[in-house]
């Protein structure tokens, strides 16, 4: 499994969920067309950009395309590589019938071809490329311990430091914990949580 330093953004949670079985790193959805009206989702890809970088990996079809164009304008240049993957003509497992123009997307690629496609837009490979991020790195133990997730009153603590972070008021314990690795180590997360 590839460690990667960069954020990657996908259009959906199969895509997701495919790529999370080759890669260790944040992988964010754009939910596909719903990035188009999601400022607080763009914010977030903002603020993971500036902190470790974004690869924009979407489907190979024309919707990929517009998602990509799209999200190629409002996020700063010098924060986004483009990972591609090939035209491959076919259709995932789960779905009954291939695509509208009849081309796999992210989830029906092998883990090899995912790899290739990240490594040529120069994905950021911990250990072979950059010494892993400075700090402690985040687990499920310290929201815990910090009363996130768990505990009588860890909604209202955790809707609280969301507010504070100005992170989405929406996300779960699990949806969170990925992008508080990506933001912060466990000794500015205790500080913010010190500060409430």
């Amino acid at each position: 499994m590839l460690r990667i330093r960069e954020a990657i953004v996908v259009e959906g949670r199969y895509d997701k969920n495919t790529l999370a079985q080759v890669v260790d790193t944040v992988i964010l959805e754009t939910s596909g067309f719903a990035i188009f009206r999601d400022e607080e989702t763009l914010s977030l890809l903002r603020r993971i950009g500036e902190k470790r970088g974004l690869i924009l990996l979407t489907d190979s079809d024309g919707a990929g395309f517009l998602i990509r164009n799209y999200l190629k304008g409002a996020l700063p240049a010098d924060q986004v590589k483009h990972a591609y993957i090939p035209d491959r003509y076919g259709k995932e497992r789960r779905k009954r019938r291939p695509g509208k123009e009849g081309k796999l997307g992210v989830e029906g690629m092998p883990p090899a071809v995912l790899e290739a496609a990240l490594r040529r837009a120069g994905a950021t490979v911990l250990g072979e490329d950059a010494p892993p991020p400075a700090g402690t790195p985040l687990t499920k133990a310290d929201l815990y311990a910090c009363g996130l997730s768990g505990g009588e009153g860890s909604r209202a603590k955790r809707q609280k430091l969301l507010q504070r972070l100005d992170l989405p008021a929406h996300l779960s314990p699990n949806a969170m914990l990925p992008i508080l690795s990506a933001l912060y180590d466990r000794e500015t997360l205790l500080a913010e949580m010190e500060r409430l």
